[in-house]
């Protein structure tokens, strides 16, 4: 089992124009919607990939009911905390005719104490019974830094870490299998600026020295790097055929290499299939609705060179 867990979720509007003038009415060509987040857009990723999937997220009254709904209907095991504030929306703006996408987040809910101790029990309980966890999401403004710590160190199994900043320095002493910040990401959690890819390796390198097993970093459509205390690895996939909506690639990526990790694979292997998915949800309006057939096939075109 793989258990998807994160404290903020989104209901997600995505918003099509053939082209948008700031200051003026605007009406949409069309509009869809659904259930995100990085939580929850990691388990519908490793859930379409085939794996046995349990989301541990808090879920306001506003979409209790239709993310039940939506999720079961994917195969997900929704093991949700219900919350008294209602869930974030965030909206998607896409421009067709400028090839331009906007992100439009609201902060995340607010989670009372009480709320966060039953979000911990069920991760616990959840965690004893799976074979990796995938834990995404900024951390609630206000919440103490040491809040993922604190859930994530009675995990006993491989964690796919997907936060930043220093929640997640907090975290590397538990060795996580996986850290995967995108190099604005590391730049931030460091406090540093790079320059060139050796500065970015060092960056990476620190934070498996600080504990992580694995530090991985994207970079838009620049090469991905992920680095362990001894392997360096540099994957190159091709430029994308099609972009639909690039929301959620990351997420996808991480709910891939979490069920590759949970079916075997080895890390470097698990990322290269995990890239291919981040390309496959480029291809799709909703986030992470990932075709396993195509992902596989895909990845093989990935070139992997492996760095002395």
């Amino acid at each position: 089992m793989i258990v998807a867990a994160g404290l903020t979720p989104a209901w997600q509007r995505i918003m099509i124009f053939d082209r948008l003038t700031l200051g003026e009415v605007q009406r949409a060509r069309d509009v869809a919607e659904c259930i995100s987040g990085k939580v929850t857009n990691a388990a519908v990723a490793a859930r379409c990939m085939g794996g046995d999937v349990t989301a541990i997220l808090p879920i306001g009254p506003n979409v209790a009911e239709i993310t039940q709904r939506e999720l079961g209907e994917l195969g997900i095991t929704c093991d949700f905390v219900p919350i008294t504030e209602p869930t974030r929306t965030c909206v998607t703006v896409i421009e067709q005719q400028a090839a331009r996408i906007t992100e439009l987040v609201e902060d995340a809910t607010r989670i009372s104490e009480a709320e966060l101790a039953d979000f911990a029990g069920r991760l616990c309980r959840s965690s004893q019974n799976a074979e990796i966890v995938v834990f995404s999401g900024s951390l609630p403004r206000g919440m103490p830094q040491e809040t993922y710590r604190d859930l994530l160190c009675e995990c006993r199994v491989p964690i796919v870490a997907d936060f930043r900043g220093p929640g997640l320095l907090r975290v590397l002493p538990l060795r996580p299998l996986l850290v995967k910040p995108n190099r604005a990401e590391l730049q931030a959690t460091l406090g540093k600026s790079f320059r060139d890819d050796r500065e970015l390796l060092e960056g990476m390198r620190e934070l498996c020295r600080r504990g992580a097993v694995w530090t991985l970093v994207s970079q838009g459509a620049a090469p991905v790097w992920l680095v362990s205390e001894g392997e360096v690895y540099r994957f190159e996939p091709p430029a994308p055929e099609t972009i639909v909506n690039p929301i959620g690639c990351g997420d996808a990526l991480a709910g891939a290499v979490a069920w590759a990790v949970a079916n075997g694979c080895s890390v470097p292997d698990a990322v290269r299939l995990g890239i291919a998915a981040a390309q496959d949800n480029l291809r799709s309006l909703l986030p992470c609705r990932l075709d396993p057939s195509w992902v596989e096939e895909h990845a093989d075109r990935i070139a992997v060179i492996r760095i002395a």
